[in-house]
C-alpha cells in the first residue's frame, strides 16, 4: 500500500504525521521527494504530440507485449 500526501514543509523541517489504520504495524519506508523534482503531467496537447512523434517504437511495443501474452491463454 502506497499513500503520497503534498504538504508544506515549514521553516522549522518538523511534520507531525498520523498513520492510518490500514497501514500494519512494523517497519515502513518514509520518502520524502521534493515536488521541483516531480515531474508535470503533461497535457492533452503534450499526449497526442508526444503518440504522434513516437507511434512507430510505440506500436513496436505494443506488439512485443502482445506476443508474450499470447503464450498465456
Amino acid at each position: 500500500m502506497t499513500i503520497t500526501q503534498t504538504v508544506e514543509m515549514p521553516e522549522n523541517r518538523r511534520l507531525t504525521i498520523d498513520i492510518p489504520r490500514e497501514i500494519p504495524k512494523g517497519p515502513i519506508i518514509l520518502t520524502f521527494t521534493p515536488v521541483s523534482t516531480v515531474k508535470k503531467k503533461m497535457t492533452e496537447a503534450e499526449e497526442i504530440e508526444y503518440i504522434n512523434r513516437n507511434a512507430e517504437s510505440l506500436n513496436e511495443e505494443a506488439m512485443d507485449v502482445l506476443s508474450y501474452q499470447v503464450g498465456i491463454f
